[in-house]
């Protein structure tokens, strides 16, 4: 039986960090399948914010909190339970849901570590103050993170890319919204 989630207002800040995939074994687990690599604000909050599945049976309607008593780290995903969610069943009717969490409840980044949620939208700029754009999108190439920007060129959208390595990044300062980076305009 589902008794665990209580209706809810998503926060202003609510980050969509992954969906629930299906139960996992009897006794209420389920498996979370995260979207990112590191997937630290689901172990560091324990109140996530649920809406339903776009497709299938809906067990619920509207925004849906749900009080974590534990998530870990289970092979190439993610596990995790929760007060009211107490078998089987209870798990599967939370099955295609996605999850968000409060930004204000992500761990605190290290020194010259950013969370790429953070980074989108920042203008960037280069040595010469010239602007470059503006981060659409971050890429994982497996050796390096790409800056995606879009910028206005001839009055039509273009898209500029580059590496997010120290190299070319020379500040990341979020409370002015801005990247500063070595890197031309016709690069």
């Amino acid at each position: 039986m589902l008794t665990g989630l209580e209706a809810a207002e998503l926060p202003a800040d609510a980050i969509e960090v992954g969906r629930i995939a299906d139960a996992w074994g009897i006794k209420g687990w389920f498996k979370v399948l995260p979207y990112s690599a590191d997937p630290e604000a689901l172990f560091s909050s324990k109140r996530w914010f649920l809406l339903p599945t776009e497709r299938g049976a809906q067990t619920f309607t509207g925004v849906a909190a749900l009080s974590v008593k534990e998530a870990k780290e289970h092979s190439d995903t993610v596990v995790a339970t929760a007060h009211g969610v107490d078998d089987r069943t209870a798990a599967e009717a939370l099955r295609g849901s996605r999850i968000f969490v409060s930004r204000s409840s992500f761990p605190t980044a290290a020194k010259d570590e950013y969370y790429w949620v953070d980074l989108i939208g920042l203008d960037v700029i280069n040595r010469e103050d010239i602007a470059l754009g503006t981060v659409k999108e971050l890429l994982s190439t497996g050796a390096q993170t790409v800056l995606v920007m879009e910028y206005q060129e001839d009055g039509k959208t273009a898209e500029r890319m580059i590496p997010f390595v120290s190299v070319y990044v020379d500040d990341v300062d979020l409370k002015a919204r801005r990247i500063r980076v070595d890197w031309q305009a016709d690069y």
